[in-house]
């Protein structure tokens, strides 16, 4: 069935009002056909429309499959996947860049979005679009995407496996999975830090997964990742805004209703903007064991990346540093090379003589460094003693 045909077909039904239903589309392709048409060419044409309106379209078997972490379009010819094997171009074809931007426009209006030539990218979640887990879309339209619409889906697969899986699979050397026990067991606050895809919340849901059951979880996220397996995890979810602007929920909303609801450890899924100042406040209020992710490229990049953060909800530098040395005591990175994702480092904070925090290194690819003290210092002063 040709292009052409499955064009004027479309828009007949649009110009019509008509649904896609079969009795719709056999009468419209009759109509545009201008002859004896089949069954098997109405039946070709109904399954290429249905994939246009219903789900990912073409994109729908690549997010389906196990392990898609990312599925990438650059161009109609150029369609790509990343997941185990590393990213790899596929034999998905679009027919020209406006069957891409039909996609991409229909996506955004199910996150409840809008996308056009007024507001030519966008940035939303896609709830249900995957079986394997939520779907984060970010798309942009020529001319900012100068070679064609593009389209960039993300699968966040519910982060669920506990310590126990994670060590199986490799992620801790040494003595790395006694270590993180340690952090939950004294209720130290930390971060998890990495780049994109390393692993920093399937290490959190782990680590949250090993608090005790009598110990109250609520959890800020933007969407649903986070799935320890403990009896009292509490989730909240933060809301965009819709098409006219409005009934946005943020995450710095979220975490002031948090603290209404008796957490006994306050968990941030991901800090990455203003909200950092509501969670530092938080930690420093008795809220001890709190914990959250935050891209950074090391640990010892996590002030200067903090600083940077707090300044949008206009908390000086010096105000960053008090509340960021007195609420978080150790940063946990986590790097991935290949298919594997690992703990590579971790640090405790300290502060200087001229008052900025320093994160210094007590772990480091498997070996404690020569700053362990410090670290059975934090444990010691909770009562916690660590296995030798």
């Amino acid at each position: 069935m040709n292009t052409e045909l499955v064009d004027r077909v479309r828009l007949r039904l649009a110009g019509n009002g008509s649904g896609t239903d079969p009795a719709a589309v056999a009468d419209a392709v009759r109509a545009e056909a201008g002859g004896p048409v089949g069954h098997v060419e109405v039946l070709d044409v109904l399954r290429t429309l249905r994939r246009e309106f219903t789900g990912a379209g073409p994109l729908e078997a690549l997010l389906a499959r196990p392990g898609t972490t990312d599925v990438l379009v650059t161009a109609p010819g150029e369609v790509w996947v990343d997941g185990p094997e590393g990213l790899r171009r596929t034999e998905i074809r679009f027919a020209d860049d406006e069957s891409v931007r039909r996609l991409a426009q229909r996506l955004a209006l199910a996150a409840g979005r809008r996308l056009d030539d007024a507001q030519p990218y966008v940035d939303g979640w896609l709830p249900g679009m995957s079986a394997q887990g939520s779907v984060r879309l970010h798309a942009v339209l020529p001319p900012v995407a100068a070679g064609g619409t593009c389209i960039s889906l993300r699968v966040l697969r519910p982060a669920a496996h506990d310590l126990g899986a994670l060590s199986a699979l490799g992620a801790f050397r040494g003595q790395g999975v006694e270590l993180v026990r340690a952090v939950v067991a004294a209720r130290l606050a930390f971060l998890v830090t990495g780049g994109t895809g390393a692993g920093k919340s399937t290490l959190l849901a782990a680590m949250l997964g090993a608090v005790a059951p009598a110990e109250r979880i609520v959890c800020v996220e933007d969407a649903g990742e986070l799935q320890p397996e403990h009896p009292q995890f509490v989730r909240l979810v933060a809301r965009p805004p819709n098409v006219e602007g409005a009934g946005e929920v943020t995450l710095r909303d979220l975490v002031r209703q948090a603290l209404r609801m008796r957490p006994d450890r306050l968990v941030v899924g991901e800090v990455r903007g203003r909200e950092v100042c509501e969670l530092l406040n938080a930690l420093n209020t008795g809220h001890d064991g709190g914990a959250c992710t935050l891209h950074a490229n090391s640990p010892a990049e996590v002030p200067a990346r903090l600083e940077a953060l707090a300044a949008l909800g206009g908390l000086p530098r010096s105000a960053l540093h008090s509340q960021l040395a007195a609420a978080v005591q150790v940063v946990l990175h986590m790097r991935r090379a290949g298919a594997d994702r690992q703990l590579a480092e971790v640090g405790v904070l300290s502060r200087d003589a001229s008052g900025d925090v320093r994160v210094l290194p007590v772990w480091q690819h498997g070996e404690w460094t020569k700053r362990k003290a410090l670290f059975l210092a934090l444990l010691a002063a909770r009562g916690v003693r660590f296995p030798c």
